[in-house]
């Protein structure tokens, strides 16, 4: 069972929150904690959907529901504050989470008490993207044969400029350390993890992609209008640092090693499958 709290902000889109809902069982330590928050955009089908997964899921999950739709920043910061001290997951309601995704991302923090955020890689992961960097990379046909080349990667946990809102492990001291998440000067998750990332940093705390743990995903974050402005009159330096790292490619080698892991793939033991159907069957 996980140590981590995930959250996963509802979404009007019926077919990708089953979709997600779906690949976090599958992928996902069973007794893991799980808050489904609906910030009031769940249509009457995806209810259905939620309650009928938290009715068969060996998660431990829980659906809440606001009366009216707020900000996308106040429902987060509140959702944060709800959930203490823990360490929390936050995973886009558009994810496909592969086998194994949140145990490498609390290996991540074990390993580096200095780290503040984990984020994996993804096809939709913006400086994280991979084959591409930048590029609205198509999820791939087998999502899970990404995360197979990635479980074995070495571990370095490569500092990156902030966070990235497919998927995002938040440390619970880090937090504790910087304080929540202002919903006063930016209205979108994106900019306030952003925002929050550059401030774990001024502390000291890292920023780190975690090259092991892979999540597949159908549509990409964006901040809100006004939230670009917001975070440069903060942040000046951000926009410079941002360039820089696109500009460098520090995690060229990386996506490469990745590539080149997926290609080394052997084809499934079909035998052990089999093994495994057996064994299914025996214990039914």
């Amino acid at each position: 069972m996980s140590g981590s709290v995930v959250v996963i902000p509802a979404c009007s889109d019926e077919n990708a929150l089953d979709a997600c809902l779906a690949a976090l069982d599958a992928g996902t330590l069973p007794g893991t904690r799980v808050w489904i928050p609906d910030n009031a955009a769940v249509t009457p089908r995806g209810f259905e959907i939620i309650k009928a997964w938290i009715a068969r899921t060996k998660l431990k999950a829980d659906y809440t529901r606001r009366q009216s739709r707020t900000d996308e920043l106040v429902n987060m910061a509140e959702i944060f504050r709800a959930v203490g001290d823990a360490d929390v997951c936050v995973l886009s309601p558009f994810a496909v989470p592969t086998r194994g995704w949140l145990t490498r991302l609390e290996a991540c923090l074990a390993a580096d008490p200095s780290v503040a955020t984990a984020t994996p890689w993804s096809n939709l992961g913006d400086i994280l993207s991979w084959p591409l960097m930048g590029e609205l990379n198509a999820l791939p046909d087998d999502p899970q044969a990404i995360a197979q080349a990635a479980a074995n990667m070495p571990r370095l946990f490569p500092e990156i400029p902030a966070a990235v809102p497919h998927c995002v492990l938040v440390r619970g001291k880090a937090r504790a350390a910087v304080g929540s998440l202002d919903a006063d000067s930016f209205s979108s998750w994106y900019a306030g993890l952003v925002d929050w990332s550059m401030r774990f940093a001024g502390l000291g705390w890292r920023n780190v992609l975690c090259e092991s743990s892979f999540v597949g995903c159908t549509l990409e974050s964006h901040a809100h209008e006004g939230d670009a402005a917001a975070l440069f009159a903060r942040w000046p330096a951000w926009q410079d640092r941002q360039a820089h790292f696109v500009l460098n490619d520090p995690l060229r080698s990386n996506r490469h090693a990745l590539t080149q892991r997926l290609q080394e793939l052997t084809p499934p033991d079909l035998q052990r499958d089999l093994f495994d159907a057996i064994g299914d069957e025996r214990a039914a």
